[in-house]
């Protein structure tokens, strides 16, 4: 009989604080949808989460985060906007079935939605880069997505967030796609089942941090990367307060 091969995140949560922040994450997710807005009313609140996380996505990138009434939106804010549309309704649901099965092919479609710019060529949409390493690393990701890993849910998706956005694997649009898949592993695991939280709130509140975290976990330190995944465990509870107040509105 053929041994079953070592899960290889399983020493992540043993790291510092990871088991916790993880476990606080999930609790704050699943406590908003419990609440009574987000009972019924879901689909409304889970839109707002969406367009909320699709304004502080681009703010990330550094791009304006104003939906200005006469539709001219900065071009990575609208980049921002179509990803936006591919994680609401019938689209979340093709979406996420794709991703649990192709994690590689909804990159790619994310990524034709993302890239934005006159620099970028048709050519080279929704393809990675060509350099050394670019390719196996996205496939090993991808393994770890469809059943690799038996980590917790935010965990996995602290991860997904790191590899994509230090890698960098398009050369374009690399942090939309990398938030959108974030928030696809938190819909597809079932710990955002109803993508109602707004993770994308901490990461734009506070660049200077999102960026000394993304170091860490680039250096692949057991200390940088613990820090890395509390960051993200962070963002998730702090984007399920946001969510609370989402519903609160909702149902005032």
């Amino acid at each position: 009989m053929t041994p079953r091969a070592q899960d290889p995140l399983a020493p992540l949560v043993a790291l510092p604080g990871v088991a916790e922040s993880s476990e606080a994450a999930r609790a704050a997710l699943a406590t908003v949808h419990r609440h009574p807005a987000n009972r019924r009313g879901w689909p409304t609140t889970a839109a707002e989460s969406v367009l909320r996380g699709a304004r502080a996505s681009a703010g990330v990138e550094g791009a304006s985060v104003r939906l200005d009434a006469d539709g001219e939106h900065d071009e990575v804010l609208t980049a921002a906007l179509r990803v936006a549309g591919e994680l609401t309704g019938e689209s979340l649901e093709r979406a996420v079935a794709v991703w649990t099965r192709s994690p590689l092919q909804e990159l790619a479609h994310l990524h034709l939605l993302a890239a934005s710019g006159p620099e970028v060529h048709a050519e080279a949409l929704g393809r990675p880069r060509p350099e050394p390493g670019v390719a196996e690393r996205l496939q090993g990701l991808a393994e770890l997505v469809t059943g690799g890993t038996g980590v917790p849910a935010p965990v996995l998706a602290a991860v997904v967030l790191g590899e994509l956005s230090g890698l960098r694997p398009f050369g374009s649009g690399d942090g939309l796609v990398a938030r959108a898949a974030f928030r696809l592993v938190t819909v597809s695991t079932g710990l955002d089942p109803h993508c109602l939280g707004v993770p994308e709130v901490t990461f734009y509140r506070d660049p200077g941090a999102h960026r000394a975290a993304l170091d860490g976990f680039v250096s692949g330190t057991e200390e940088g990367v613990a820090a890395w995944i509390r960051h993200c465990c962070g963002a998730l509870e702090a984007g399920a307060r946001e969510a609370t107040s989402i519903a609160d509105a909702a149902g005032a």
